[in-house]
């Protein structure tokens, strides 16, 4: 497919696409270097600015990448997936992977590190998460993910806590789907709440070991489930 002149919008967009397709193609492959910016320009029917936003953006996807003094070179054929689209398109059990690493850890430090201010947000979150097993999956689910969350703010350590929130909108609809499937809930509607009970109490007591053996068991046991789906 010859590079040819571009309709007149959205050109940054188009001549972006274009070039993509031509990497994407082997018309440039990897470790090549792209023709210069005076060069594309005359050959896309565009001025320069508009190649040099559009090699920006596909540098920004991983495409190419700058040299200074040397040029533009192809570094890949296909973008890099950015982190958001990652996490929906990861499977449930790898995201069950990362949330015991990062939970675990959590439950541990929130048991050296709770205040009573944080006993009073996971009293209130165990409470709600008990009330819940009357409610639909949907607000069960979002009880159990507030009553981690609020394990997770007790270690006080703010990146811990921002990892949980990248992953749980992803994970939230994963855990609905799955206790549907399952039917985890039939014979017990709070489905965990004695082992989440436990998770409390050994934050409480500030014992470490136990909140971190609890927090390996309740996430290891929906682990095990997902596997074995």
């Amino acid at each position: 497919m010859p590079l040819g002149p571009l309709r007149p919008s959205p050109l940054v967009e188009q001549a972006a696409e274009r070039i993509r397709e031509h990497i994407a193609g082997g018309h440039w492959p990897v470790g090549s270097k792209l023709p210069g910016e005076t060069t594309l320009a005359a050959t896309l029917g565009v001025g320069r600015s508009t190649v040099r936003e559009a090699l920006r953006a596909l540098a920004g996807a991983g495409l190419v990448q700058a040299r200074q003094g040397a040029g533009v070179f192809v570094t890949a054929t296909a973008p890099h997936e950015d982190w958001p689209t990652r996490l929906r398109t990861a499977e449930l059990a790898d995201l069950y992977e990362v949330r015991m690493l990062v939970e675990v850890q959590a439950a541990r430090l929130a048991a050296e590190r709770r205040t009573d201010a944080d006993l009073t947000t996971l009293d209130a979150a165990l409470d709600r998460r008990r009330a819940a097993a009357d409610e639909d999956d949907a607000a069960f689910v979002d009880a159990d993910i507030a009553l981690h969350t609020a394990v997770t703010a007790a270690a006080h350590n703010p990146v811990l806590a921002d990892l949980l929130a990248e992953f749980t909108p992803v994970l939230r609809q994963g855990l609905i789907d799955l206790i549907a499937l399952l039917d985890l809930r039939a014979g017990d509607a709070a489905h965990g709440q004695a082992r989440h009970a436990a998770l409390v109490e050994a934050v409480r007591r500030r014992d470490p070991d136990a909140a971190e053996r609890v927090s390996r068991e309740e996430l290891g046991g929906m682990l095990e489930h997902l596997r074995a789906g």
